[in-house]
């Protein structure tokens, strides 16, 4: 694992070099060479920061990915390092005297969120990984939440993954937002698909619809049943 002094030594070599890169910038346009150094520079703390072992780090590491993602960098290694994250206290384990010590929830929820901000066909099979190990109702509404948002639904499998983890917490432990996450991750996906061509998700809609949620939550199924009517009427 990663020694404090070790991260120290390169978060300040970092910091130092991208602020060198930075005065530059002020005198000339950067050069391609020095951008892509910058860059390189940027995912290196990134990689190191998510890799060390507190939660805090892995906080920290996730503040340096949005402001990557809202700077426009879609660089694949961030997705690697999100995957990464998701998978911290799940696939991931580290145990110290028998008790698991990188459980995570809160980084893996943010995980999730950000793949999908990153919004490309690789993030959307990282979010649908996710849903195939977690167990956490926060994380998987984040999930589905990502995957409405990025819209792909190619062969119906984002459909699949949202609509088997919805009917496996209405079985078991109905949960109201997870299941108003499922709604509108259907909506939006049919929006971006021209509907929904799946028996899968007509049937946990209309679960949902009777099921043991709050009335608001049952009345967005019934709606949301609804206008996708209207979608086989075009």
């Amino acid at each position: 694992m990663l020694s404090l002094k070790r991260f120290s030594v390169i978060v300040i070599t970092g910091i130092i070099a991208v602020s060198a890169l930075s005065a530059q910038a002020k005198e000339k346009e950067m050069t391609v060479e020095e951008s892509y150094l910058q860059e390189s520079i940027q995912l290196m703390i990134i990689r190191e920061t998510a890799r060390a072992e507190s939660r805090e780090q892995k906080i920290i590491a996730l503040e340096y990915i949005k402001d990557a993602i809202d700077h426009g960098n879609t660089n694949d290694e961030i997705r690697q390092t999100l995957e990464y994250l998701s998978r911290e206290g799940r696939m991931t384990v580290s145990r110290e005297n028998g008790r698991v010590t990188n459980n995570f929830p809160d980084v893996r929820r943010q995980a999730a969120k950000y793949l999908g901000q990153m919004g490309t066909e690789e993030a959307q099979k990282s979010l649908m990984e996710i849903m195939r190990f977690e167990n956490e109702p926060m994380v998987l509404q984040e999930a589905v939440k990502s995957l409405g948002d990025i819209g792909i639904n190619n062969n119906n499998e984002t459909v699949a993954h949202i609509a088997w983890i919805a009917r496996k917490f209405d079985n078991t432990n109905p949960d109201n937002l997870l299941a108003i996450a499922t709604i509108d991750a259907f909506e939006k996906l049919a929006k971006k698909n021209d509907g929904l061509k799946s028996p899968e998700a007509i049937q946990i809609l209309a679960r949902i619809s009777e099921g043991n949620y709050v009335t608001p939550v049952r009345e967005r199924a019934r709606q949301l049943l609804a206008d996708l009517r209207a979608y086989g009427d075009n």
